[in-house]
């Protein structure tokens, strides 16, 4: 016997037995047998259920990714008219000394504070800033050689 028929054997046996015995499985049951499968056993069953109940998997795809594409959109739309921002210090690079005076030029943090700030980055500097401030932040901390995100 091939493996093939070996394991259409085997999932036949199991078929016939919960259909004499009338027991059923629980969700958690059916998905911790369904983690322990294969790949291939994995296609065979879809298979399988795909003729049991005369549907398609490949058919809801597109369905999916078309009522993904509009929400997609529309967190685009509302990034573009997001009114507030992060910057971030991703790198302090070569002059941390002239970092940390910029950083403490835009924020109320002391002499240690800041040095920390600069030390551990990658860290949050402004949160909630307009984008003119977020931009001028930016351009202020890459002058002196930091690498800046805005978020």
């Amino acid at each position: 016997m091939t493996k093939k028929e070996v394991d259409k054997e085997q999932q036949s046996k199991p078929k016939e037995q919960t259909k004499s015995t009338g027991v059923k499985l629980s969700r958690e049951e059916i998905i911790e047998g369904i983690k322990n499968l294969t790949v291939i056993e994995l296609a065979e069953l879809v298979k399988s259920l795909e003729t049991e109940f005369g549907v398609s998997a490949i058919q809801s795809v597109p369905q999916v990714v078309a009522s993904a594409v509009p929400q997609a959109s529309q967190q685009q739309a509302a990034g573009e008219e997001k009114a507030s921002f992060t910057v971030t210090l991703s790198s302090a690079g070569d002059k941390k000394i002239q970092v940390i005076k910029e950083i403490r030029s835009f924020t109320n943090l002391g002499l240690k504070e800041a040095k920390d700030l600069v030390e551990g980055a990658p860290k949050t500097i402004k949160e909630n800033v307009s984008k003119e401030e977020a931009a001028e932040i930016k351009k202020k901390l890459e002058a002196v050689g930091a690498v800046v995100e805005i978020k």
